[in-house]
């Protein structure tokens, strides 16, 4: 389930686009995730990307039968360059409106400008879909999670995103602020409180993001539907730290 692949180059990790359910789709890669919303007045993308996958996520769109110029809204989960590097070309070709946590600010600046910045509680709103805003720092300062409400087949789903699941900013030497592991850890049980029915992952090794593409693209079975896997990834999540921390104290 979290099993991750590397690649010699960011553009080797190409991926099928997929619609997940009802007015989500996948058009990312695996080193980088990108989700699209259809919200029926304009596109929202959760996160961009690297720069040189960029001409991907664009392909991919085009051939989920959307355009890149109906691109309204962008959030991103948290400053790192492999969710925010696209950014400032993606705005450049679209006019389109960045959102970022608020504690991010200052860091994302070297890959792009936000023009909102999100605070607990917080709502984005586009056509037919409110995403709804919960800080969970950790991984960085102003990572935030998504929530959002989507129907398919006249069945309506909670999808959720924890928005920096990454272990590798808790380990001492990358800290990206001092009280990470705590916030961390707190992230993690507020957001163990949510229920989520489609648990969509800020990256593709999150949830196995691919493999429930092909079997979705082959057979039409949806494994993305499953309240259960939201409280296994937390769980996942909270051992990784642990075990940091273990292996520290020797």
């Amino acid at each position: 389930m979290f099993e991750r692949k590397k690649f010699e180059n960011h553009y080797e990790g190409a991926i099928e686009p997929f619609k997940i359910i009802g007015n989500t789709y996948f058009v990312g890669t695996f080193p980088a995730s990108v989700h699209l919303i259809n919200t029926g007045d304009g596109l929202v993308l959760i996160d961009t990307g690297y720069f040189d996958t960029l001409f991907m996520v664009i392909d991919s769109i085009y051939k989920l039968g959307f355009s890149p110029y109906d691109i309204k809204y962008i959030i991103h989960t948290h400053w790192h360059g492999d969710h925010t590097e696209a950014t400032a070309a993606l705005v450049h070709m679209t006019g389109a409106k960045t959102f970022i946590g608020k504690e991010d600010y200052e860091k994302v600046q070297r890959y792009f400008m936000p023009d909102v910045l999100l605070s607990e509680g917080d709502t984005v709103t586009l056509g037919n879909t409110t995403v709804e805003i919960m800080e969970t720092p950790g991984h960085t300062k102003g990572t935030i999670s998504l929530f959002y409400e989507t129907e398919d087949n006249g069945k309506k789903y909670t999808v959720g995103m924890f928005g920096g699941a990454g272990a590798n900013t808790l380990v001492k030497e990358r800290f990206d602020y001092p009280d990470c592991r705590s916030g961390y850890l707190d992230s993690i049980n507020r957001l163990r409180l949510k229920r989520v029915d489609v648990f969509i992952g800020n990256h593709v090794w999150n949830n196995d993001t691919e493999n429930k593409g092909k079997c979705l693209l082959e057979t039409g079975e949806n494994k993305f539907i499953d309240p259960s896997l939201w409280g296994i990834f937390l769980n996942y999540c909270e051992k990784r730290l642990n075990d940091i921390i273990e292996k520290e104290n020797g």
